[in-house]
């Protein structure tokens, strides 16, 4: 099977996972980029607040997004463009929290889709100080992007991955997620392979 997923990063505009106010979704097809994109959020009522830390880290805030699509209007584009692609994102655990958290602010169904990791992939493939996002896409070689930048962390995330398909000589995301001994996750209703992946089998 080819090396094909997408990868995903989330700004928010506050502590709240439902404050999702800016994607970027990076689309790979056989280990190479095809597509990507990314578009402004705005958060639903009730997680809407922009708070100083977040804006000091991403840069955006609440004029930046009046006039972007609600959550509920831009999902069906996320789910379109990620089609029935495993997602990957870097500390996947806080980007899937956030479509679920999304989903149940503003009463919609919470897609589903298998997901991995690339910061666990990352601590099995690499020998780092740091596995923050720059310092691992340093390591797979992808340098001078602006961190915080959905696009650009999405660029990033996918990078890795690919780096470390190469480097493990994995086939596609599940077989990577085997020999790194990390796990495929799964939000929505589909079932993630969630059995131990251990090194060797």
């Amino acid at each position: 099977m080819p090396l094909d997923f997408t990868a995903i990063d989330f700004e928010t505009a506050n502590s709240s996972s439902a404050s999702a106010c800016s994607v970027g979704l990076v689309k790979v097809r056989d280990g190479r980029v095809v597509d990507k994109v990314s578009w402004l959020i705005r958060p639903p009522l009730g997680h809407d607040d922009f708070w100083e830390w977040n804006t000091r880290i991403h840069g955006i805030v609440a004029a930046d997004v009046a006039d972007a699509l609600l959550w509920t209007e831009q999902l069906p584009d996320l789910v379109a463009f990620a089609d029935d692609d495993i997602l990957v994102a870097h500390s996947a655990g806080f980007d899937m929290a956030v479509i679920s958290a999304a989903c149940e602010a503003t009463f919609v169904e919470t897609p589903s889709f298998r997901y991995a990791c690339s910061l666990q992939i990352a601590r099995k493939t690499y020998h780092l100080d740091s596995y923050r996002l720059p310092v691992a896409a340093m390591a797979a070689g992808f340098e001078d992007f602006q961190h915080h930048q959905a696009l650009a962390d999405a660029e990033a995330c996918a990078a890795i991955i690919v780096h470390a398909a190469k480097r493990h000589d994995a086939t596609d995301v599940p077989h990577l997620a085997t020999i790194t001994g990390t796990r495929l996750g799964a939000i929505g209703t589909v079932t993630a392979d969630l059995r131990p992946a251990v090194l060797g089998r």
